[in-house]
């Protein structure tokens, strides 16, 4: 539909981008998905997955496709993975080649298989959080506010949950707790909290899972129903994520 007296030309062009900042936890340590570009601007650099949003797509369509064709996971695989909407960057100099304004997405995923670099990216791998070259852009930024909008929900939502795979062990839900906020807790406290806390496990009956360990199989658990924890499960007092 044309809008009597509107002229799009009036106006300077921007783009609208996707970037996603993709969280795991593999052996222990909490990992980032990055891709190395493959065009320019900085191409050979390394950066968070993402990519321009189609005409007739939303953002989340745009980050799930751009995902998939980046990093060669399944359709079906991104199409089951929690994303969260982080911000919008929109700093007039953040991308060199035009004014982009970028709707950035946090996703946290259980160990997935290894990465394969397609579309506009090289190369795409699991990199140690921390352990990463310097990213192109201003995806430092993206990455860093991702890591500190993760921890934060850890506290006051089941979102730890999306970490781990469909039935896991607490040793592993704690995992997921320790690796994201950089601190060791209390294993029988956390126990505690947790399954006093309605609607954040359920137990899988009849089944468990052998750790490495020397007592008996661990109990298996699946996320439950609650959408925010009552009472919130906060990070040992003056004690952040690094």
């Amino acid at each position: 539909m044309t809008v009597e007296g509107y002229d799009p030309r009036a106006f300077p062009p921007f783009a609208v981008t996707v970037d996603l900042a993709v969280f795991t936890v593999r052996d222990g340590l909490l990992h980032v998905l990055l891709i190395e570009r493959g065009t320019e601007p900085y191409k050979g650099d390394w950066a968070l997955p993402g990519g321009f949003i189609l005409p007739r797509e939303s953002a989340e369509q745009a980050a799930r496709r751009e995902l998939a064709e980046e990093t060669g996971l399944s359709e079906t695989t991104v199409a089951g993975l929690h994303l969260e909407q982080l911000r919008t960057y929109s700093d007039p100099g953040r991308d060199p080649r035009m004014r982009v304004v970028s709707v950035a997405y946090a996703a946290l995923v259980p160990d997935l298989p290894e990465p394969i670099g397609g579309g506009d990216a090289a190369h795409a791998r699991w990199v140690a959080h921390g352990g990463q070259a310097r990213l192109a852009f201003d995806h430092e930024r993206i990455l860093a506010d991702a890591h500190e909008r993760v921890g934060a929900k850890l506290e006051y939502t089941g979102l730890a949950t999306a970490f781990c795979p469909a039935e896991f062990t607490l040793g592993e839900l704690r995992q997921v707790y320790e690796t994201v906020w950089g601190v060791e807790l209390d294993r029988p406290n956390f126990r505690r909290k947790v399954l006093t806390t309605p609607g954040f496990v359920e137990a899988v009956e009849g089944r468990a899972r052998l750790t490495g360990g020397r007592g008996k199989p661990a109990a298996l658990y699946r996320a439950g129903p609650a959408n925010a924890l009552h009472p919130p499960l906060l990070r040992p007092e003056g004690r952040q994520s690094t």
